[in-house]
């Protein structure tokens, strides 16, 4: 592990060199808000950003993405994509969130187009200097994090202490030229900066901690808060789309006009959309709002905890500001199971 210090002055200078030899992505303003986008000059990179409107998962998992194309005559060919880039300043909650990944499309049956995008990605983290309103990571476990990453920022005064954890990371760090050792000082700062997280990205309150979400759905699946929830829900799928920890996605062949060739790609899905559970035959196990809605906490807060050891919520709060109706908080859904159960 390297551990070194970075002027802001410095800061610009180093992206740009990383742009030159690297397919650079950031979070950037648009109209108002923050989106990842390509990175074409260190002037676009806003660190100080609060919350992108998608998570980096985009650039790991599609929104659409094919997968192998056929043809009568030549079988099929897997398409992978193995086109090295780098993420720069990635808060802790979205790598938290890739680490959830990470755990899920590596067990059971590897997912090979995820894998491979995953080893040619470079993630450049960076701590939270400004919170977005509906926060709540710290909550989750997710204001910080230790791993998952290559190389780490953590803004001190006018200086970034730069941890780097990997030979990749290694490499990026050696393009900012030389820098000084991080000494006694910067690191303890920064060690405030860490402890200041779990204030700053408290802006809603869990009343239990994540461990226990399973056991508090176990005992509310019958809840009228469910349906009451649902009666105001628009079955849009804003709220899984904007989801770092949503991985869900569908599967179709898209077939040539000439029903000789075609493409089998995969997409984006969500349990929220009403055709989410929808199977051949035209039955659909979930027709209901109520139960699609109420699918999506016990996929997140329960079924996931129990196949995959973690509760598939980092505490972003996309899916607050995505969400109509008003009625996406997960904060709001747990403490109001609680007063009851």
């Amino acid at each position: 592990m390297i551990t070194k210090k970075l002027g802001v002055s410095r800061l610009a200078d180093w992206v740009g060199t990383l742009i030159q030899h690297h397919q650079v992505y950031g979070p950037q303003a648009r109209d108002g808000r923050f989106v990842y986008d390509s990175l074409a000059s260190p002037k676009q990179l806003r660190l100080d950003h609060d919350v992108t409107v998608l998570p980096p998962r985009k650039y790991l998992m599609p929104p659409r993405e094919v997968l192998l194309k056929y043809s009568r005559e030549g079988g099929f060919q897997p398409v992978i994509d193995s086109s090295p880039l780098v993420l720069f300043g990635v808060h802790p909650y979205d790598v938290a969130a890739i680490i959830q990944m990470d755990r899920y499309f590596t067990q059971d049956n590897p997912d090979a187009h995820y894998l491979e995008r995953r080893k040619n990605v470079t993630i450049v983290a960076c701590d939270v200097q400004n919170a977005s309103e509906n926060v709540f990571a710290a909550c989750m476990g997710s204001a910080t994090v230790r791993e998952g990453y290559d190389l780490l920022l953590t803004l001190v005064g006018q200086t970034y202490v730069v941890e780097s954890r990997t030979p990749a990371g290694d490499a990026l760090l050696a393009l900012a030229g030389e820098l000084e050792d991080a000494d006694p000082v910067s690191l303890g700062r920064r060690e405030q900066v860490w402890e200041d997280a779990q204030k700053l990205l408290r802006r809603q309150n869990l009343g239990t901690v994540p461990s226990e979400l399973p056991h508090l759905l176990d005992r509310t699946y019958d809840h009228p808060l469910w349906r009451q929830k649902a009666d105001q829900c628009f079955s849009c799928g804003s709220c899984v789309m904007v989801c770092p920890s949503c991985f869900c996605f569908d599967v179709q062949d898209d077939v040539g006009w000439d029903l000789n060739s075609g493409t089998r790609r995969r997409q984006w899905d969500g349990c929220l959309l009403s055709e989410f559970a929808l199977v051949a035959g035209g039955h659909n196990f979930r027709k209901q709002r109520e139960q699609r809605y109420r699918h999506r906490f016990y996929r997140k807060g329960k079924y996931l905890s129990e196949r995959c050891g973690f509760v598939a919520c980092v505490g972003c709060g996309r899916c607050v500001g995505a969400c109509t109706s008003g009625i996406a908080n997960p904060v709001e859904v747990y403490n109001a199971l609680l007063e009851v159960s």
